[in-house]
């Protein structure tokens, strides 16, 4: 333990970030780094505890008081090679991860917690800018082929480890660029496509191979899959997207109504100078560009992709944002009944949120309404009470609540239900659980040679979850290919078993 007294020498400092006003004219990512001073000082916070809770927080099992030592210690390369046994990605958990490793630090059951998400990334960045990380090509090859199907976290987290183990990876990406969600889905001002780029180069170097524009089980079907490779892993994500099925929904979906991944991909695409309406593989951008410039914007769903849909409108010069969420307003300050180290229970306002928007809490959407051209024009929605019995919660309308609120574009990110089943999956006749996710045993499917990872598997999820099944799911793999593996197994704390 490098510092025995830095809780309590030091408070916790994040990143501060670009002036509002400033920001809201780009697309770039909008912390503003702490150096390296301050992020030792912050790495001296961690108390080295007996029984380290973040390993459990954490769902890549990072061995975190480790790396915050060797920062502090100014051992930066030590410090990279402990988080990148762990952690095939830091510098996307670094940006993009709500942090539930703070939420179990032991430090913030009465102290703000370790400034983790932050060290995680200062760690990779520093790795990148000093030439640590380097193509680590296999020194043999097992003469076995896989296919990954899907290039979002958990598809490329388990490309990475596999080509570790020595066989031939090959990743079919529908999109025309790779990255999944991660390259069309998350707003440039929290993750910069450059640094997805950064990792897609390094992996080609090390062997993987990387099919873009190619929709498995439309332009490669299900049995040149299975007679071309030993084995194949789906991680193809959670697609399908849960609607707001109410009156006007079906007449004003497409012209007026989107979901919010339409919307910021082809923001994303705007931003990488690619035509925004270009083939993106199964996709579908028949509507036309989508902009909120001067528009009344209605986000519905408070989570985070809501939150992207805020940030977005804000740069787009929105006429109005509202956001507006089914469920209660959370409390400021941990709920009772998410004690520590459990992920809290609590109000989270994002940067986006700051820019600029109206948040409501316990409201239905009641109808769609347009005016008499056709065009969508207002909401109709009405408040929400809500109470808990017999543990659990139900909610009714509130007399002399409905009203209409102005949208001209209303984005839904209300969550995805299931992986798309048509195509591929149905080709495979590849078996689903009662929500319709792939059902698998040990990460295997009901097909022999199959295997599955990430959402599509899991159900919607973090991406740092993501990781964590790719990395599962390959060493799984590797087992059944070679009747052993060496792939790293997941860091388990006492915490986790007892």
């Amino acid at each position: 333990m490098g510092k025995p007294t830095g809780f309590l020498e030091f408070t916790r400092e994040t990143p501060k970030k670009r002036d509002r006003h400033e920001r809201i004219t780009d697309y770039r990512e909008i912390d503003i780094d702490l150096g390296t001073e301050k992020t030792q000082a912050q790495a001296a916070r961690c108390m080295d505890c007996g029984t380290p809770f973040c390993h459990s927080g954490c769902p890549l099992g990072n061995i975190i008081p480790e790396f915050n030592d060797a920062v502090y210690e100014g051992n930066w390369g030590y410090a990279y090679e402990i988080l990148a046994s762990t952690n095939n990605f830091p510098e996307f958990t670094g940006r993009i991860c709500p942090a539930p490793c703070e939420a179990s630090c032991v430090l913030g059951i009465n102290k703000p917690p370790v400034t983790i998400e932050y060290i995680e990334k200062s760690i990779i960045e520093h790795a990148f800018a000093n030439g640590l990380v380097k193509p680590n090509v296999p020194p043999r090859r097992t003469g076995k082929t896989v296919a990954v199907v899907g290039s979002g976290p958990a598809g490329m987290a388990a490309a990475a480890q596999l080509n570790q183990a020595g066989h031939t990876v090959t990743v079919f990406e529908r999109a025309d660029q790779i990255g999944g969600l991660l390259r069309y889905g998350i707003p440039d001002f929290k993750l910069e496509k450059w640094i997805v780029q950064r990792r897609v180069d390094v992996m080609r170097e090390e062997g993987i191979i990387f099919r873009t524009s190619v929709d498995v089980g439309v332009d490669i079907k299900a049995d040149e899959l299975l007679e071309g490779f030993d084995l194949i892993l789906l991680a193809g994500g959670s697609t399908v997207a849960r609607g707001v099925p109410v009156s006007g929904w079906e007449q004003y979906l497409g012209q007026g109504i989107h979901p919010a991944m339409e919307f910021l991909s082809q923001q994303n695409k705007r931003v990488a100078g690619i035509d925004p309406l270009a083939d993106h593989r199964g996709m579908a951008y028949k509507n036309g560009q989508l902009s909120a410039e001067g528009k009344h914007v209605v986000v519905i769903g408070g989570g985070d992709t809501g939150s992207d849909c805020v940030g977005t409108s804000n740069r787009h010069r929105a006429a109005s944002i509202t956001q507006i969420e089914l469920l209660p307003m959370p409390p400021e300050d941990r709920a009772a009944n998410t004690p520590w180290p459990n992920w809290p229970m609590m109000l989270r306002t994002s940067t986006s949120h700051e820019e600029g928007c109206e948040r409501h809490w316990s409201i239905q959407t009641k109808e769609f309404i347009g005016d008499e051209t056709g065009v969508l024009k207002a909401l109709k929605i009405v408040e929400l009470g809500w109470k808990t019995e017999n543990g659990k919660m139900t909610f009714s309308e509130l007399p002399n609540t409905e009203r209409e609120i102005p949208c001209d574009l209303a984005l839904i990110a209300a969550g995805f239900l299931h992986p798309q089943r048509e195509g591929l999956l149905a080709d495979l006749t590849i078996e689903t659980d009662e929500r319709g996710n792939v059902k698998t045993a040990n990460y295997q499917t009901n097909v022999d040679k199959v295997f599955a990872a990430g959402d599509m598997r899991r159900g919607q999820s973090l991406v740092v979850w993501a990781i964590s099944e790719g990395r599962e799911a390959a060493r799984a793999a590797d087992q059944w290919l070679m009747g052993e593996t060496m792939l790293e197994a997941k860091a388990v704390s006492m915490v986790a078993v007892a």
